[in-house]
């Protein structure tokens, strides 16, 4: 252990005398200890506790008005928080009855008076050592799960990238440009926020929605790109893409993950009930499928595609608003509405 760190640490001290605290100080100054406190009221502790932020804490056990125990008590919580913080008892009447609710109460190690000055300071040393060593292993811990996290989020990214890259390349081959998955994405977010929904979720949706069609990439050619109106079975086989989309991206560990595999597998639900695969209706259409299945719909049609040309925008938002509680969520498609209004 580093002498210097360790003579640098942070000692509270309370005792009813004056004369044991002073007798403490010389001590400890005498050992190199330069950041001691004392206070001959126990209810000073507290908030002496959080103004001087030690790294031990020296009760006396029987104090007027307030014990060492009740002192220990009052500092639980905050003894919790700093993870392993040790608390010293001192008294001249250890009897082991009292030793027992001490070390049940949160203490550490106890110290008989009148006590030899070259004892104290050994187990103050001890407590010390043992209190910056949990403190180093916490740290260390909080370092290695910070680079584990970090590690994962990269890893989640690069997955992320390779979905909307794959998303891309199946959409390239029903949009010239590959940039249908963008603008959803996009368009979806900028729903959430204008519905009051946070930032934070905004952003995910922006990035999961951009996966809403990867299933297509399951999907053959003849079907994605055949210009005139598709065959019962071709329709059945097209709306097969929500859930091989959602195949693709099962398991995923993380909410973005997760949110892009309900959204791909929901987003041609419909409010009304008589949307695919599931059938579903109402709420029970996850929300970030209901705002996709509008920013969906509006970009399909106001761009052109291989099998029909663009409907003007005012044209497309206006059957939105008709499909309100039909085919849409009745507050995703106010949200659009209001943002082109």
């Amino acid at each position: 252990m580093d002498e210097q760190v360790l003579r640098g640490a942070r000692i509270l001290a309370a005792d009813d005398e004056d004369a044991n605290l002073r007798l403490m100080r010389r001590v400890l100054e005498r050992e190199g200890f330069t950041g001691f406190t004392a206070t001959t009221d126990p209810a000073q502790v507290l908030p002496l506790f959080h103004q001087v932020r030690p790294d031990l804490v020296v009760l006396d056990l029987h104090m007027p008005g307030m014990g060492g125990m009740e002192v220990i008590r009052q500092l639980r919580p905050s003894l919790a928080a700093e993870g392993w913080l040790p608390v010293l008892m001192v008294s001249g009447d250890l009897d082991p009855e009292a030793r027992r609710r001490a070390l049940a109460d949160g203490a550490k190690d106890f110290l008989a008076k009148p006590y030899d000055p070259a004892e104290a300071v050994l187990r103050i040393r001890n407590l010390l050592e043992m209190r910056f060593l949990h403190r180093q292993v916490r740290e260390q811990n909080r370092l290695l799960e910070r680079k584990v996290a970090e590690r994962t989020r990269d890893l989640e990214l690069a997955q992320v990238e390779v979905l909307e890259r794959l998303a891309q390349a199946a959409e390239l081959r029903d949009d010239e440009t590959g940039e249908h998955v963008r603008r959803v994405g996009d368009l979806a977010a900028r729903i959430a926020r204008a519905m009051g929904l946070d930032d934070a979720f905004a952003e995910m949706l922006r990035r999961a929605a951009a996966l809403h069609d990867v299933g297509k990439i399951g999907i053959p050619d003849e079907i994605l790109r055949k210009p005139g109106v598709l065959s019962a079975d071709e329709r059945a086989r097209m709306n097969t893409h929500t859930t091989i989309g959602a195949r693709i991206l099962a398991g995923g560990r993380s909410e973005l993950m997760t949110m892009a595999e309900r959204i791909a597998v929901a987003h041609h639900e419909r409010w009304d009930g008589r949307g695919y695969p599931r059938g579903l209706s109402g709420e029970a259409i996850p929300r970030e499928a209901r705002i996709v299945a509008v920013a969906d719909f509006f970009d399909a049609l106001t761009h052109d595609r291989p099998y029909r040309p663009a409907f003007p925008v005012a044209d497309t938002l206006a059957m939105i608003e008709r499909e309100a509680g039909l085919h849409f969520d009745p507050d995703v498609a106010s949200a659009l509405l209001a943002l082109h209004g």
